[in-house]
């Protein structure tokens, strides 16, 4: 027995920035509902690295509200596609990996996957199993389902064509292979970030060709990452890996810029959305402190792959950071130098700073305390070879030097 449409639709449309095309999407659940028939919700990951953070839980936990309401999702691994290469939002060509590393990082990918969404409703499919046994004829008849025009009319290859960087052919594949990928397994739904358009397109393309009734593209915003300016990528450092430690979790989330409080209240936790506009209001009233809401919402998205028990401990060891009773989890532990030298030349040996500037300004600043005392004089001379010594760097930067063995 499937929920009332408007139902389904209150929860699976929350966030979603477009359908494509909407009132199709409001058909297949009408007939689903009708005749009992799940619909098929696909989501295309290609596992280029092991781990997963926020940006990419954000359609993940989308899977997870179709599940709720008792459909099927196909999890497409794309042991071929990931040896291409998505070329959405590149300025150059994505190195190609092995056929084995990208197996490799499927395991990991698919530990973290199950945190979130029910493996009991997920099928698991891996696109080699058709195209390692296409034939030529085969690639040059899903050639011919897109010209170069329309290619070059993606803007990611429009800026490289018109820069001079080159495209290889290779590329032009991809969001034909993903395309494919909806065809053969009789996708109704397909999830994907913005930047995903043209490719989940391909796939309503090639279905009509074939004479499959189309998927419908559900599109979610890309998670800006904990800096504030640009999506969530490891590459750039503002991310939160779903494996890290709850406290350094909880810190990350609690530490994010004011703008973004919203934003991941809606794509992150399942709190009402009355409930999220009410501290978005009071926020804004003035009535409210924003770090009460970050508060709260670090420990609803720390509780989600620690427990709750976790998120509180988290809790209080980050207001035990803060009074210099303890050591965070994410302290970096370096082997220390032998002998005496400046306190200058340390920080940059152990990669506290990338710069002596810097880190002189931060001395100067009292931003630096070894063993818990302030550091006056950035040339002052220190023994580190005799004891275990810890230097912070800042609120939370820690690093621990131990002896060689």
């Amino acid at each position: 027995m499937f929920a009332p449409l408007q139902e389904q639709l209150d929860t699976l449309l929350r966030g979603v920035i477009e359908i494509v095309p909407k009132e199709e999407l409001e058909a297949k659940l009408k007939k689903s509902i009708a005749t009992g028939k799940p619909l098929r919700i696909k989501l295309g990951v290609d596992p280029t690295a092991p781990d997963v953070h926020l940006g990419f839980t954000v359609v993940m936990r989308k899977l997870a509200q179709f599940q709720k309401f008792g459909h099927q999702v196909i999890l497409i691994v794309g042991d071929y596609t990931a040896t291409v290469g998505d070329p959405s939002g590149r300025s150059k060509a994505r190195p190609r990996l092995s056929h084995a590393e990208v197996l490799d990082n499927a395991k990991y990918y698919q530990e973290q996957f199950f945190k979130i969404v029910d493996r009991t409703r997920t099928e698991i499919v891996f696109n080699g199993t058709w195209f390692k046994t296409m034939s030529f004829d085969q690639v040059t008849k899903l050639l011919s389902q897109i010209t170069v025009a329309q290619m070059l009319e993606r803007e990611d290859f429009q800026n490289r064509y018109r820069t001079g960087n080159p495209i290889s052919l290779h590329e032009f594949m991809y969001p034909l292979m993903q395309g494919y990928d909806s065809l053969m397994i009789n996708a109704d739904v397909e999830i994907g970030g913005t930047d995903q358009k043209f490719n989940v397109l391909r796939g309503r393309d090639i279905q009509l060709a074939e004479g499959q009734e189309p998927q419908i593209g559900l599109f979610m915003p890309i998670l800006i990452g904990t800096d504030g300016k640009t999506k969530m990528s490891k590459s750039v450092g503002n991310y939160i890996g779903i494996n890290e430690p709850a406290d350094v979790m909880y810190h990350k989330v609690y530490t994010i810029p004011d703008a973004l409080i919203t934003d991941w209240y809606t794509l992150l936790t399942d709190l009402p959305s009355a409930e999220i506009a009410s501290l978005s209001a009071a926020i804004a009233a003035g009535t409210m402190h924003p770090n009460e809401a970050k508060h709260r919402l670090a420990l609803e998205i720390v509780s989600q792959y620690h427990g709750q028990e976790e998120a509180q401990r988290a809790a209080e060891k980050e207001r035990s950071v803060h009074s210099g009773d303890a050591i965070p989890s994410d302290a970096v532990v370096c082997v220390q130098p032998l002998g005496t030298q400046k306190v200058i030349d340390l920080l940059i040996a152990i990669g506290a700073f990338p710069s002596k500037g810097e880190a002189r300004r931060m001395v100067q600043n009292g931003g630096v305390k070894i063993d818990g005392e302030k550091v006056a004089d950035a040339n002052a001379d220190i023994d580190v070879s005799t004891k275990q010594i810890l230097i912070q760097v800042g609120k939370r930067g820690y690093f621990t030097l131990k002896s060689p063995d």
